[in-house]
C-alpha cells in the first residue's frame, strides 16, 4: 500500500509470535484504558473477534481489533493503535477499513466504536468514513474522560429502521432477566419509573414460575404482564403454548406440579385481569407495527446462538428494520461493556430461530404499552 511519500506498509492477520511487540506498541501508543500483555494473549487466541496487524519491513506499526458479538450482526472496534511513525499517513484508515471488510465477510452488518472526545483527529477520520455519533457518554475512560460512540452499517444501509429510545438496565441476578426486561421497557415509556434492584426483586417475585432447569425459576409471561399492569402498564400477551411452560426441562415430579399449579394460576389471573392472551405465532411484522404504535416488546429468546447453552432468556425489543431486530439484553455477565448490549442488531432469520424455545417450540412475547393516564411524550 505505498503512498505517495514512498511510506509502505502491510496488513495481515495477527500471529502468537505478535504478543510482544503488540504489548510494546499498546505501552507507546496509550497513556491509560492500556490492554495488558494478558489479554492481547486472550485476544490473539480468541476466535469470537478481528485481529489486523500492520507491518513495515520486520517492524510491527499498527494494529485493529474487532470484537466480534455472538448470535449477533455486530461488530466493535474494541481497539485501533498506529505507532508515531505511521500517524498522518493513511495507516489508521488503511487498518480501519481492512477491519470492516473482515467483518463484513464474517457476516457483520454493523461496526460500532468509543472514540475520546477530545480526539478530534480520530473523530474526522471516523465521521470521513461514513460514522455517526449517537451516544455521548462522561468519565468512560481511565481518565475520567467522556466518549463518543459511533456506529456506521458497514454492509448495507437500513432507511426504515424503527426504533424507540430504552435506558439499559443489566440484571443483578443470573435468574431475573425477566424483571429487568421489564423495567427497561417501563423506564421506556414512563419517565417517572425508577428501576432498582428491590423493584428487580419484587417483579421476580410476582413472576416467577419457582422452578426452572436448575437453580432459582425463570418469569412466565404472564406473570410479567400482570406484574407490569399492577404498576398501571396496559399489557398484551402472545403465547403459542397452551400447556404448562418449561416443564419438559425440568426431571422432578414434584417440581413439576408446582410449576404445573402456577402455570394455572397466571392463566387464570390474566383472564380474570383482562388482559389478552393470543394463543398464537407472533409476526415480526406485527413487532414492527407495535414499534411504530409507541408500544414495546419483552421477547422470549434461546441462547443457544449467544452462548452455546439452551436457556430461556427475556430481552426488550428496541428496534426492527428491514434485515435485523435490535434488542436491549439484560445479562451483562459475558464481560463485555455494557454499552455493547443495546440495541444488539440480530438477523430476522436468525431471530425466527432464537425465538422458538425447547421441544415445544415456546415462542411468546409481552407487549407493553403506555399507563392509560399518562399523556403522549
Amino acid at each position: 500500500m505505498p503512498s505517495p511519500d514512498k511510506f509502505s506498509f502491510s496488513i495481515r492477520p495477527v500471529r502468537t509470535g505478535d504478543i510482544a511487540p503488540l504489548h510494546a506498541l499498546e505501552q507507546s501508543c496509550f497513556d491509560t484504558d492500556r490492554l495488558s500483555r494478558r489479554r492481547l494473549r486472550h485476544w490473539v487466541a480468541a476466535d469470537n473477534r478481528v485481529f489486523l496487524v500492520a507491518e513495515q519491513g520486520d517492524q510491527l506499526i499498527g494494529y485493529a481489533l474487532v470484537l466480534l458479538r455472538r448470535g449477533t450482526r455486530l461488530a466493535r472496534l474494541y481497539s485501533l493503535a498506529v505507532a508515531a511513525a505511521g500517524r498522518g499517513r493513511g495507516l489508521g484508515r488503511a487498518l480501519l477499513l481492512a477491519a470492516e471488510q473482515a467483518s463484513v465477510e464474517n457476516g457483520r452488518l454493523f461496526m460500532r466504536l468509543e472514540v475520546a472526545a477530545s480526539n478530534t483527529a480520530a473523530i474526522g477520520l471516523y465521521h470521513q468514513l461514513g460514522y455517526r455519533t449517537f451516544g455521548h457518554y462522561p468519565g468512560y475512560y481511565e481518565d475520567a474522560g467522556d466518549a463518543l460512540r459511533m456506529q456506521k452499517r458497514i454492509r448495507h444501509r437500513s432507511d426504515d429502521l424503527h426504533s424507540l429510545p430504552v435506558p439499559w438496565y443489566g440484571q443483578t441476578t443470573e435468574f431475573t432477566c425477566g424483571p429487568a426486561a421489564a423495567m427497561m421497557a417501563m423506564a421506556a415509556l414512563s419517565v417517572d419509573y425508577r428501576p432498582s434492584v428491590s423493584e428487580e426483586l419484587a417483579l421476580w417475585r410476582e413472576a416467577t414460575t419457582i422452578f426452572m432447569t436448575s437453580g432459582h425459576g425463570g418469569c412466565h409471561p404472564l406473570g410479567l404482564a400482570l406484574a407490569m399492569q399492577r404498576r398501571g402498564y396496559s399489557c398484551a400477551v402472545y403465547l403459542n403454548q397452551a400447556t404448562p411452560l418449561f416443564i419438559d426441562g425440568v426431571r422432578s415430579e414434584e417440581k413439576k406440579a408446582v410449576m404445573r399449579r402456577v402455570d394455572a394460576d397466571f392463566r387464570t389471573a390474566a383472564d380474570g385481569a383482562g388482559i389478552p392472551v393470543l394463543c398464537e405465532d407472533f409476526t415480526q411484522e406485527q413487532l414492527q407495527q407495535l414499534l411504530q404504535e409507541g408500544a414495546l416488546a419483552l421477547l422470549l429468546i434461546s441462547t443457544y446462538r449467544l452462548d452455546g447453552k439452551r436457556v430461556p432468556h427475556w430481552v426488550t425489543l428496541s428496534g426492527i428494520d428491514e434485515r435485523c431486530l435490535y434488542v436491549h439484553d439484560p445479562d451483562s455477565d459475558d464481560g463485555l461493556d455494557p454499552l455493547e448490549n443495546q440495541y444488539l442488531p440480530i438477523a430476522r432469520d436468525d431471530f425466527a430461530r432464537m425465538s422458538l424455545f425447547g421441544k415445544e417450540r415456546l415462542r411468546t412475547a409481552v407487549v407493553v404499552r403506555k399507563r392509560c393516564a399518562e399523556k403522549p411524550q
